[in-house]
């Protein structure tokens, strides 16, 4: 039956500036200002710091220019999931949809939000997480205590931020992009001004006593004790380390959701998905060294809350510090969670089609956008904003994400195999050896998490395994559904 022409249809309406800037800003929002404390506390060294943000720079950026063949080949909106799809199956797809839409996307969303409001605080306090607006109580737990809700106003603000977005988003695929190209720009100079500050006050002395003993592997407590590793402890302390890292380094294939709104996408994609990857590595690597030249190891690890551009903004600019890393990271987590709302909703889009999602998801509204998923996932995200389990959930993410990054990435030389004559506008730079190292170290980082940090990867595992029942359910629904439409 041919589909009717009328239908609103996905429209192209992003250049390679919208992509560039959909990648780097979706990649920058709260992690480079917060995670480089926990870093410096399993690696204990400015050395092995700025090692660990290279290492993953260095995946990020292999992983993206990979995906350019795989975007050159299938240059539909869903991205990640439609590689994956081609690559294997419907089943190995839905488990990465399924994933995306129960915790990564929908988790760092919360996340981002939640990070937004905690800085709003710095300049109106009334909005901070200690500031309980209901509380109720009930039951009782293993040891006694009560079971208790709270709701603080940092949580109603965040929800209030992805409802904006999310309704902002849902009138047109150009308000999102406006929105997302001025904010990252914003944050991209703000971030390049405070780096810039930070080289101009450097204090010799204090980098020289961080880079004297710069490659010592161990751990370094905030009371300063250091903790020799043995060798498989080293190993794990890297892995734990890199979570940090890959959490405020993930979300660079966003580009890719929205294929099929990107103009000239077998082209602008791949160039997208390297050039935001790109700009990103060199700010985080540039961002990390100014921390070691401004502030001790010591005062990297003892932060408060581990805000470490807050203790080096502090230093830089004096007692204002402060209020312009708060700016700063509320323009970063504003512009982030644009960039991850607009993209996420064209997964569940792709998989709706696949009847493998809410079927209304699978439609979109009149100003050519699929609203329906734009406001499930803003539901979800909001949820978890709420539950308070959002952190937990960020420490599956990674483990999850890799896992699916190495998978898709094996999906260029199935592909290659498989399909020797498909057409490919741009070939993995560095076939096979750079994909191939790929896949070695993200195994390698995932076999770490298994041994070592546990608590990082089991948890991930379950809700990707939890998929396929669900699976199985959708697809007998639908063999049901066609069954009684054929009587």
């Amino acid at each position: 039956m041919q589909e009717n022409s009328d239908k609103p249809k996905l429209k192209h309406a992003l250049g390679l500036l919208d992509g560039t800037m959909l990648v780097a800003g979706s990649m920058i929002g709260s992690g480079i200002f917060i995670v480089s404390a926990d870093i410096v506390r399993n690696v204990g060294s400015s050395g092995w710091l700025i090692l660990v943000w290279l290492i993953t720079g260095f995946m990020t950026l292999t992983a993206a220019v990979s995906y350019g063949e795989l975007s050159g080949m299938f240059p539909k909106a869903g991205g990640q999931y439609i590689y994956l799809k081609e690559s294997y199956n419907k089943l190995i797809a839905f488990l990465y949809g399924w994933s995306f839409f129960a915790v990564i996307q929908t988790g760092t969303i919360a996340a981002v939000g939640v990070a937004f409001s905690k800085f709003l605080a710095y300049l109106y306090p009334p909005v901070s997480e200690d500031h309980i607006l209901y509380q109720f109580t009930w039951g009782a737990k293993a040891d006694g205590t009560p079971h208790v809700f709270a709701l603080n106003a940092a949580q109603l603000v965040s929800i209030l931020l992805i409802v904006l977005l999310t309704f902002i988003n849902t009138r047109g695929v150009k308000s999102g992009k406006i929105i997302q190209t001025t904010f990252t720009l914003t944050k991209l100079l703000s971030l390049f001004g405070l780096i810039v500050f930070g080289f101009i006050m450097r204090n010799p002395e204090v980098w020289h006593a961080n880079w004297t003993n710069a490659w010592s592997l161990h751990n370094l407590a905030k009371d300063g004790t250091i903790t020799t590793l043995t060798t498989g402890a080293a190993l794990g302390a890297i892995a734990a380390s890199m979570v940090g890292s890959i959490f405020s380094s993930d979300a660079w294939n966003s580009v890719t959701f929205i294929a099929g709104e990107m103009k000239n996408p077998k082209r602008n994609i791949g160039l997208s998905l390297f050039l935001g990857t790109l700009i990103v590595t060199v700010i985080y690597v540039s961002a990390n060294i100014m921390y070691t030249g401004v502030l001790p190891l010591h005062d990297i690890v003892n932060a408060e809350k581990d805000r470490v551009a807050v203790s080096a903004s502090t230093v830089i600019f004096g007692n204002i510090g402060t209020m312009v890393i708060a700016v700063m990271i509320m323009i970063s987590t504003f512009g982030c969670n644009n960039g991850l709302i607009l993209a996420g909703a064209r997964v569940y889009y792709t998989m709706a089609k696949d009847g493998l999602f809410f079927k209304k998801a699978g439609t979109l509204n009149n100003a050519a956008v699929p609203s329906f998923g734009l406001w499930i996932q803003c539901a979800v995200a909001a949820v978890l904003c709420l539950s308070g389990t959002y952190g937990d959930l960020l420490d599956m993410i990674s483990l999850v994400v890799v896992i699916f990054y190495v998978l898709t990435i094996i999906g260029i030389f199935i592909l290659r195999k498989e399909r020797p004559n498909a057409e490919r506008p741009y070939k993995a730079f560095g076939y096979p050896f750079l994909p191939a190292i790929y896949v070695l170290m993200g195994i390698s980082f995932c076999i770490l998490l298994l041994i070592y940090k546990p608590q990082y990867s089991w948890g991930g595992l379950y809700i990707v395994l939890a998929g396929i029942p669900i699976y199985y359910l959708a697809k007998r629904y639908i063999k049901n559904e066609e069954i009684s439409t054929d009587n």
